[in-house]
């Protein structure tokens, strides 16, 4: 019987889940026969480029980060990452503590939506902090922050002022971003709802989810005056990615057992 297009669908994002989580095992074989010398020359290239011995960036997790861990990681050849500096005092420590043990590159990380007290960010600075940023407004605040010649038409205060608007415009570029970002819930959700190897609440869970991040993001920019109250009701909502990885991780998929030879005998 030829199989309908929604069940083929459902079938080819099952298998190709269960593959992702079951089938790292097989993948020696694979490995053998397309081998890929390593280092690559992307990672050859990178290397290079920050004097590295491993072509590895230390994750900026807000509080899991620690001084003591960044110095650890760049003095291992990798870079290490600093984050969460959210006082002057806090950002000047932590900077000069890795800056004396190591030799090696590092990064600060600021989540610029948040940054509304630019001091922290400027005692990084000041402390020689690289600063990572990939975002045309987060850049402009941060060189506006710094005072480059060519600003000094503008006195502090105005600098000031202009690098909050880019840090408010680098928010809002967030908040329609959110908007993707549940978004693709659903699509996850569903598969994962109808798959029967997973719990279908993990499916109701992150469909569910989907629709945490549109609200949050829809509020911020038409009413905002109601962000607060609406982040604080959606803010568990958002724990559906979390409790879906977890799961995958310490229980795993249990993908249903197939029909043996005896078993198709006996039904003919």
């Amino acid at each position: 019987m030829t199989p309908t297009r929604r069940s083929f669908v459902k079938t080819s994002i099952a298998a190709g889940a269960m593959g992702g989580i079951i089938g790292v095992s097989g993948s020696g074989a694979l490995q053998s026969e397309h081998s890929i010398p390593l280092p690559t020359q992307r990672a050859k290239a990178l290397m290079e480029l920050f004097g590295l011995k491993y072509p590895i960036f230390e994750a900026p997790h807000g509080s899991a980060t620690c001084p003591e861990l960044a110095t650890a990681v760049s003095n291992a050849g990798a870079i290490g990452a600093l984050a969460d500096l959210r006082s002057p005092e806090l950002a000047r420590n932590a900077v000069t503590k890795v800056r004396s043990a190591t030799k090696g590159n590092f990064v600060v990380n600021f989540i610029l939506q948040l940054t509304t007290d630019l001091t922290s960010l400027q005692a990084a600075l000041d402390s020689g902090a690289p600063i990572s940023s990939h975002e045309l407004n987060a850049i402009a605040a941060l060189v506006l922050v710094r005072g480059a010649d060519f600003l000094s038409l503008f006195n502090e205060p105005q600098r000031d002022a202009l690098a909050m608007l880019f840090l408010h415009l680098h928010g809002h570029g967030i908040d329609v971003a959110g908007i993707f970002w549940g978004l693709w819930l659903f699509p996850l959700g569903l598969p994962v709802y109808q798959s029967g190897f997973l719990p279908r609440i993990l499916g109701v869970v992150l469909m569910v989810n989907c629709f945490a991040y549109p609200v949050n993001s829809f509020t911020s920019l038409v009413l905002p005056q109601y962000e607060a109250i609406v982040s604080r009701w959606m803010s568990p909502l958002q724990y559906g990615e979390l409790v879906f990885m977890l799961w995958l991780l310490i229980r795993g998929a249990k993908p249903k057992p197939l029909a043996g030879p005896a078993h198709s005998s006996a039904a003919a």
